[in-house]
């Protein structure tokens, strides 16, 4: 694979982590679920594995903010790559603001495996898990 191939996933796999958190940090169901592939899981400490896009909408309907929050998303780290398929490990802060302001709620990480369907890289498995 060429350097300016590595380049192309490495940024597809960033954009589709990045425009995942603002989607979801801004309550937009429908802008989060479209970035799983159809038959996508999600495991999350707590959680049976969700699965495909109508278990993973309604998870993230539940999910819905009700007071300003943020997942801040870093440390991004492209561990596979090929032209069709790629894994990432994301460190995660999630933040909520309450009364008293901005206060970290959970750290963790995401381990994602993303691939390519007709040219668009979507989230095929995410596993996250949290740091305590």
């Amino acid at each position: 694979m060429s350097e300016s191939t590595q380049a192309s996933v490495a940024a597809s796999v960033r954009d589709v982590i990045s425009a995942h958190t603002q989607a979801q940090d801004a309550g937009q169901t429908d802008e989060t679920v479209a970035l799983y592939a159809p038959d996508a899981v999600l495991e999350i400490p707590g959680f049976d594995p969700i699965t495909g896009h109508d278990a993973l909408r309604e998870a993230f309907k539940g999910w819905a903010p009700t007071q300003p929050q943020k997942h801040l998303v870093a440390n991004t780290v492209i561990t596979s790559w090929t032209e069709d398929e790629a894994t990432a490990v994301s460190d995660v802060a999630f933040f909520q603001r309450g009364e008293s302001g901005w206060a970290v709620q959970v750290v963790g990480r995401y381990e994602d495996t993303l691939r390519r369907y007709d040219g668009t890289w979507l989230i095929h498995h995410r596993t996250t898990t949290y740091i305590v």
